[in-house]
């Protein structure tokens, strides 16, 4: 399986709940944070305009975090 990509944005406090579930998990994963780098802005706003967004690694899109079930 390919790594699965987050996008987030610092203070965010849903994107953290995101990544503190895939730590959890033992999901290997790379963090983006679009407020570092502008160009993972740009990619980010390819799947949508809020954070967090999960990218699985078989391409699937994930927007925003539910909780357990997210």
């Amino acid at each position: 399986m390919s790594r699965v990509i987050i996008y987030t944005l610092a203070n965010c406090p849903t994107s953290q709940k995101a990544l503190a579930a895939l730590q959890e998990r033992g999901i290997d994963f790379e963090e983006r944070r679009v407020d570092e780098n502008p160009q993972w802005w740009e990619e980010a706003l390819q799947y949508a305009v809020t954070v967090p967004i999960i990218v699985w690694g078989e391409g699937d899109i994930e927007v925003g975090w539910e909780g357990e079930h997210g």
